[in-house]
């Protein structure tokens, strides 16, 4: 949804036939996966701009902008998704004051229904999205008159809900309780994951899948585990795959894994594809990761049909250490301070006075490099490889 020098993205203008999603065909999706759209990547990156009533603050790759809610309508009819997120108005970390909390009821309610008249409005083609209306991350009674016109006027539209503080389920209408709830809540591992799900989350975005991938870390757990004897030890949650201690071991990433990435390739050709600092590294490692994922909420699913989820968590919990293990690589997303997220990328991050670069440049100039040449005496056949380094020609690997 980004734009360029004005020019609109080209999966816009995608050619498709009139039963198609333009953002399906574009991604290459398989349809019997869910296409889901939102205004903000998850998790938000903090904008420096407040929200207005017609629009939110963004953080895209062209740095920090505003998205109108008339533009995020008629992205979602061009794209045709399966659920489109409606627009809340809410400033990501940031605490609102008591006068904000007044308009974000009123501002995230006219956006829905902005969006409600884009969807009846839209083109032919495709059906139409189904609609997940935001519950504010703000106490009951700042959002009662929200939600009560949510509950009165406009139920019949609402196919869901979308959460941004897993506490705010117990806001939700009891007359629309039954809606399936998507959590955007940055949940940081599988412990968080059973967490919320005990809360009555359905449905979530884990963007730890991604960062373990990004790391190095192949996800080892299983759900519900077979727990630990007492006075054991609780295992890893994953695997440091840049460790050496994997660069001669030929067995699977992990054992009895059925992914493509544990049947066809071993840690050690995985180890030296992530030292080469090849992207099939990362490729095969997020295969496996999102395998993992999805054999553990198969699992849920199971123990909550037969009634143990909760003897099933405790399980899990003493099974598995609650943090993932650390990387000692370094991932192509990374940035190198400690204190940012690892999501986070450096154009994101906005330096402070007097403070350095938080990535070294890629590219330098070879001015100084040229003047050096230039009054160095040319070399001999006879010389070594230190006079060529004192003369700026090469630099010696030690």
């Amino acid at each position: 949804m980004e734009k360029s020098s004005n020019r609109t993205p080209a999966v816009c203008d995608l050619p498709v036939t009139e039963d198609e999603s333009r953002l399906r065909r574009f991604i290459a999706l398989h349809e019997d996966a869910l296409l889901i759209l939102g205004p903000r990547r998850n998790p938000p990156v903090p904008a420096r701009a407040a929200n207005t009533n017609t629009n939110i603050a963004i953080q895209t790759s062209l740095g920090f902008s505003t998205l109108e809610s008339d533009e995020y309508v008629e992205v979602v009819q061009r794209l045709r998704p399966d659920i489109v997120l409606g627009m809340a108005d809410y400033e990501y970390p940031k605490k609102s004051g008591v006068k904000r909390l007044e308009k974000m009821g009123d501002r995230t309610l006219a956006w829905l229904q902005d969006l409600m008249a884009g969807l009846e409005d839209g083109p032919k083609g495709p059906p139409k999205p189904a609609l997940f209306a935001p519950i504010l991350p703000i106490e009951a009674g700042q959002q009662s008159d929200y939600l009560n016109r949510i509950k009165d006027d406009l139920a019949h539209h609402v196919s869901g809900w979308v959460i941004f503080d897993p506490a705010s389920v117990d806001v939700i209408p009891s007359e629309m309780r039954h809606l399936p709830r998507l959590a955007l809540t940055n949940v940081r591992g599988p412990h968080e994951t059973l967490d919320q799900i005990f809360l009555g989350i359905d449905a979530f975005v884990l963007p730890f899948i991604g960062e373990a991938t990004d790391s190095g870390l192949a996800l080892t757990f299983a759900f519900p585990g077979p727990g630990i004897k007492s006075g054991g030890v609780r295992q890893a949650l994953g695997i440091d795959v840049w460790s050496t201690a994997y660069a001669s071991d030929v067995s699977s990433i992990v054992q009895g894994c059925t992914c493509y990435a544990c049947n066809n390739h071993h840690r050690a050709f995985i180890r030296h594809l992530l030292d080469a600092k090849e992207m099939l590294a990362w490729v095969l490692l997020q295969v496996h990761n999102h395998h993992t994922a999805d054999q553990f909420f198969a699992s849920v699913r199971q123990s909550i049909q037969k009634g143990t989820f909760e003897d099933d968590c405790d399980s899990f919990s003493q099974t598995y250490e609650r943090e993932f293990p650390a990387s000692t690589g370094k991932g192509p997303r990374q940035v190198t301070a400690l204190q940012d997220p690892p999501w986070l990328r450096g154009y994101q991050v906005k330096s402070g006075p007097a403070e350095s670069r938080r990535n070294p440049q890629a590219f330098r100039s070879l001015e100084d490099a040229q003047e050096k040449l230039a009054e160095a005496p040319r070399p001999s056949l006879d010389t070594d490889g230190e006079d060529l380094e004192k003369q700026g020609f090469a630099e010696k690997l030690r």
